[in-house]
């Protein structure tokens, strides 16, 4: 057995027919106009004029894009809670760096998935859960995990809205207000470090969909199926 046992790995080849399912219905318009596999799809401002006339109109931000470290969420080891933010793009880079971050030395698998579903949206009908634990190891593999003392963590490329998403955005702007949940894309690093040593560093891409309310803080909905970048 490898040393590195890779937390982020996990999930990939896991069904999205649920995940399709639970979204389907909100963004139908959405989903029609530009032929995305599942489901993409704010808050109260239009985007500053910066962001350029192609991207989707789209809440803005107290707080910048690359926000500072957080802190950990009480009862969750090492996962940070989920900060107050009103930008899309800047809560999908949080929360990316979340989802690529973990560390067996003082976090439980159990605490970890609470620290995680702590991200999520509290609407039932757009939440998928399953979707985010996906991303976990069994509670094998977590063990042997921490046997090797195994932590990583995240840094944020860049994070931007997938060009179907822009696209079905642009065709029928009304769409979003019916679930305010947008398709995000994120890339970056995630280093692993392990004991005696050894660590490695690994490239990293994830689309989440995710929801931002007027009046509200940003959630995670889901980590999506693949769309066009």
């Amino acid at each position: 057995m490898k040393n590195r046992l890779s937390l982020s790995a996990y999930g990939t080849g896991w069904s999205a027919n649920r995940r399709m399912l639970m979204i389907a219905m909100a963004l139908a318009a959405l989903l029609t106009l530009a032929g995305v596999t599942a489901y993409v799809t704010g808050h109260h401002t239009p985007r500053a004029a910066s962001s350029g006339p192609d991207e989707p109109t789209a809440p803005s931000s107290s707080m910048s894009a690359d926000p500072a470290p957080i802190e950990s969420t009480p009862g969750a080891g090492s996962v940070p809670r989920p900060p107050r933010l009103s930008d899309p793009v800047a809560f999908a880079r949080a929360a990316a760096a979340m989802l690529w971050s973990y560390d067996t030395r003082d976090t439980s698998r159990e605490q970890q998935l609470a620290g995680m579903k702590a991200w999520m949206t509290k609407e039932s009908q757009y939440s998928d859960w399953a979707s985010l634990s996906a991303q976990m190891p069994d509670p094998l593999l977590w063990s042997r995990m921490a046997d090797q003392q195994q932590h990583a963590t995240a840094q944020v490329a860049e994070a931007h809205y997938p060009a179907a998403f822009k696209q079905a955005l642009a065709e029928d702007p009304a769409a979003i207000t019916e679930a305010y949940i947008y398709a995000v894309t994120v890339t970056g690093k995630q280093t692993i470090a392990w004991a005696q040593s050894g660590g490695g560093v690994e490239d990293r891409s994830l689309t989440l969909a995710v929801q931002c309310r007027p009046s509200a803080d940003c959630s995670l909905v889901a980590v999506a199926p693949r769309v066009a970048p």
